[in-house]
């Protein structure tokens, strides 16, 4: 007679027979590398890797912090860790989700007036965003990935005037990366410069050796009515090298907030046959965002729940 804790252990074998059986059918049929960013699921960075691997029976994963920690301040001792479990679950690193540029432009006002400027610490941190980049570069190449995610600096009330000089920063930046065989991605952000897909278009357009972490997702949230197909058609299909996948809705106030990957504008089934259809091989990563699953490990799965169904309805799984 079956006791419970042999109930107990014949389901969790379940649970990793299934996961390694979708994670050979995902690296035989799927175009993309199917990933999820890790500190959306736990800040413990060997429980977020055991969940994505045993549980989602992924191969891949996007790295942001490690147990708290950013990936910009990894140390030598704290990247030895972290690749120690990925060598443990058998993951590889889609890219390293860097904050680049995701500071202000020095002596420029915000778009959002209630955040107060300090010209003296803008300054400081805008500088220091070279050493940022240096810093992602070596952690980039130490877990074996050649993209670094980065951003177009904090949204201004009127971007115009410094235009011109952020794609020139943009261009140096792209430059200093591609010398080191690196891939600089820029994601569309809400809170920053380049949010919607006309605005990726013209930095693109900008900014040659620049390329595009498409995220229509960030598109949606900040009041892009069709990102799919409209949106999508926009961009050059060939700069774009990575892809967040998360979801957006209107509340009853008909604000928009964050929502499961199955529910909301972005079609997910549609962007995916796209994607492929455009000869997009690189990653589509899971970036949960919405906490209405009551714990962040737990809104995770049920996005990653509608994540794969819409992999398989899109049939690119």
């Amino acid at each position: 007679m079956r006791t419970r804790r042999d109930f107990v252990t014949l389901s969790g074998a379940a649970v990793v027979m299934g996961s390694s059986w979708f994670r050979a059918l995902a690296q035989k049929n799927s175009p993309f590398k199917v990933s999820v960013i890790t500190d959306e699921i736990s800040n413990d960075f060997d429980h977020a890797c055991s969940v994505a691997a045993n549980e989602f029976g992924l191969g891949w994963v996007e790295i942001r912090t490690t147990w708290g920690k950013n990936v910009a301040d990894l140390s030598s001792d704290d990247v030895a860790r972290a690749q120690a479990v990925l060598q443990k679950y058998k993951l590889r690193v889609t890219d390293i989700a860097s904050p680049l540029f995701k500071v202000n432009w020095p002596g420029a006002a915000r778009v959002n007036a209630s955040v107060k400027s300090d010209p003296v610490h803008d300054d400081a941190e805008f500088k220091k965003q070279d050493d940022v980049l240096a810093a992602c570069i070596g952690v980039a190449k130490q877990f074996k990935t050649d993209k670094i995610r980065c951003f177009d600096f904090w949204r201004l009330a009127d971007p115009a005037p410094h235009r011109a000089d952020m794609d020139e920063k943009l261009r140096q930046a792209c430059e200093i990366a591609n010398e080191q065989g690196i891939d600089l991605v820029l994601e569309n952000e809400p809170a920053c410069n380049t949010a919607r897909a006309d605005e990726a278009a013209r930095v693109l357009k900008a900014v040659p050796k620049l390329n595009l972490n498409w995220d229509p997702g960030n598109a949606a949230l900040v009041g892009e009515t069709d990102v799919f197909p409209i949106g999508f058609n926009m961009l050059p299909k060939a700069r774009i090298h990575h892809c967040h996948v998360k979801n957006v809705v209107a509340n009853q106030a008909g604000k928009r907030e964050w929502a499961p990957v199955d529910k909301g504008y972005v079609d997910w089934s549609a962007q995916f046959r796209a994607l492929k259809a455009a000869g997009y091989r690189q990653a589509v990563s899971l970036e949960t965002h919405w906490h209405g699953g009551g714990t962040p490990e737990q809104s995770s799965r049920i996005s990653w729940a509608g994540m794969k169904k819409a992999l398989q309805d899109s049939q690119t799984l």
